[in-house]
């Protein structure tokens, strides 16, 4: 696999703007093939289907790694157990199920939300200090977020009513929020082993979630075209762009890198208007300038 991410990214394997570029728009992609997936394969089965591909992949290509690196592991067994089942499975599950109920520009959008859920987490768990342009920046993008939640409608916003696909995904972004802070915790091994494993141990924790789904008649075998969504979606935001986010953090550290990952909603939502004929109105706008600049405001901080 490392091998045709090379291959893909060509010379461009050293630039880590453009592979981080590329990574972003491979995960802004999921959004639509989230879209895509309906009516063709069952949520569930998406989740199940891509860490089975994923694991497939990868664990023969670490296996040697993988048993090297094993003793420095086993101690965060039960930790990477926890990370997989909420950050993975938890997040892909939600994920996949509140695309049946909204707009892949409204998925997008509310992604974006992710770095200011990990700050606030930051706050709590850690005792992170906030400076005051980064509370502007937390308080811009939740404006952003409720801007979606609400379709920007000021009577849903004053009975309180959210709807209900944006609801689910922003609880996916507070699931994986929480696994994001746990990598600051993480063994010290190589990233592609590491990712290897909790892609094996996401196969055996998304069995549940199958099992639930065909215990009421809701499992969907994928039909042609579901095929393809589910191999879109392992191969490229799966696997190949995890291999480019971890090259472009090697060239340019994680700070610097991380900052890229603000780029997914402006992805998302410009594929799905251009491949699903997603309407883009005023609050999609409104939301995304919000969600963009509070997390511009609270990265410049932290850069400085």
């Amino acid at each position: 696999m490392l091998t045709i991410a090379k291959r893909l990214g060509g010379p461009s394997y050293g630039n880590a703007i453009v592979l981080l570029c590329l990574t972003t728009l491979f995960w802004g992609g999921n959004t639509v093939a989230g879209r895509l997936a309906v009516g063709e394969v069952s949520p569930m089965m998406v989740v199940f289907l891509r860490w089975v591909i994923v694991a497939a992949i990868l664990l023969p290509l670490t296996w040697v790694r993988l048993r090297e690196e094993w003793p420095l592991m086993r101690p965060y067994l039960l930790r990477m157990i926890l990370m997989a089942t909420f950050g993975f499975i938890g997040f892909n599950s939600l994920f996949y199920v509140a695309a049946t109920h909204t707009m892949a520009v409204n998925i997008g959008i509310i992604q974006g939300s992710i770095p200011i859920l990990v700050l606030i987490g930051s706050m709590i768990v850690f005792g992170t200090k906030v400076r005051a342009l980064q509370a502007l920046g937390i308080l811009l993008t939740l404006a952003g977020v409720t801007l979606i939640a609400s379709q920007g409608s000021l009577e849903a916003l004053r009975a309180l009513a959210v709807n209900p696909g944006d609801g689910i995904m922003l609880t996916a972004c507070v699931l994986y929020s929480g696994y994001t802070l746990a990598l600051r915790n993480r063994p010290q091994v190589s990233g592609l082993s590491f990712f290897a494993l909790l892609s094996a141990i996401s196969v055996v924790a998304s069995l549940p979630g199958l099992a639930l789904e065909a215990s009421i008649g809701a499992v969907q075998w994928p039909t042609l075209e579901g095929w393809l969504v589910v191999l879109y979606i392992a191969l490229f935001p799966s696997c190949i762009a995890q291999i480019f986010f971890i090259r472009g953090v090697e060239l340019i550290g994680p700070a610097r890198a991380g900052v890229f990952v603000n780029l997914v909603p402006v992805f998302a939502s410009g594929l799905a208007v251009a491949i699903l004929g997603e309407p883009f109105e005023w609050h999609h706008g409104t939301a995304l300038f919000l969600v963009l600049g509070g997390i511009w405001l609270s990265e410049r901080r932290a850069s400085r």
